[in-house]
């Protein structure tokens, strides 16, 4: 995409990347009126330091168009890509992931969670960046536009794989995200759209928290050890009975959680421990109620 926008003369706006991934998602591309609007664009020349002292690199200030003599060799430079494969295990990807995080050392290091999202991509996947631009989760997180390193997304797949793989968890959590990521790709239609209408009631059901339920008050962060273990709680019996959640959270209980001695505990480090996660889950089902 960085060759394409190069050769169009434009170049996203840092703060419009999200919603223009959105709207590549939906389109398959970026249409043209989007490209030459400068909301979502500006125009693009190239910024490069001087060579040596006060001697100026010959490319700076120049795009596609003013290459000169050097836009033929642009043209014709081959781009070569890398597949790697992996034949087998067929049911462990954790060595694919590595590889592909060792590769992964030149320019912007991706976070696991875009590594993640690049090798797992399905509907399910889909189905979280749908509800991820939710207005109502947006202000659980506090939190306006999403995350261009996908760390809410994040948040979102640590909830569900606690509601629905809790119980089996085993560190570290990169690899266990990994797993259940990997699992969600044989999602059916109608299992992604239930998830999804459970969250939507899970949301509904936060309507009358305060608007910093989940927010540390000590660093002013998302709590997402208390998020994971309240949404689990809350909806554990409505997932198992395949329905929608019914009433509202109880703030008092949120924050007696938040506060028990042994969620604290449990919350302060070592955190991913499977001892840790199981104390903060059932710490969760005993104090905050099933809806």
């Amino acid at each position: 995409m960085s060759i394409y926008y190069f050769i169009k003369r434009r170049f996203p706006r840092k703060d419009k990347r999200v919603e223009l991934r959105a709207i590549f998602d939906n389109h398959g591309s970026i249409p043209d009126a989007i490209l030459h609007d400068d909301i979502f664009f500006d125009d693009f020349k190239l910024k490069l330091s001087e060579t040596l002292p006060n001697q100026k690199n010959k490319f700076h200030g120049l795009n596609y168009s003013t290459l000169d003599d050097y836009k033929i060799q642009f043209d014709l430079r081959p781009i070569r890509n890398i597949i790697v494969k992996q034949n087998s295990p067929t049911d462990d990807d954790s060595s694919m992931y590595e590889v592909f995080n060792r590769l992964n050392t030149g320019g912007i290091n991706l976070r696991p969670q875009e590594i993640r999202t690049s090798m797992y991509h399905s509907k399910f996947y889909d189905m979280l960046y749908r509800i991820n631009s939710d207005r109502r989760w947006r202000t659980i997180l506090n939190s306006k536009e999403p995350d261009l390193h996908m760390k809410d997304i994040e948040i979102l797949l640590r909830g569900f794989a606690m509601l629905i793989n809790g119980n089996d968890y085993a560190p570290s959590m990169v690899r266990c995200l990994n797993q259940f990521s990997k699992a969600c790709e044989a999602h059916s239609d109608r299992q992604n759209d239930y998830l999804q209408a459970l969250f939507e009631s899970f949301l509904s059901a936060c309507a009358k928290l305060p608007a910093d339920a989940f927010v540390n008050p000590k660093n002013n962060r998302f709590n997402i050890a208390l998020f994971e273990a309240v949404f689990t709680a809350v909806c554990g019996q409505a997932f198992q009975g395949r329905r929608k959640l019914k009433g509202v959270l109880v703030a008092d209980e949120v924050a007696k959680l938040e506060k028990d001695p042994h969620f604290v505990n449990a919350s302060l480090e070592g955190t991913t421990r499977t001892t840790n996660v199981s104390v903060r889950l059932k710490r969760a089902r005993a104090i905050v109620s099933s809806l």
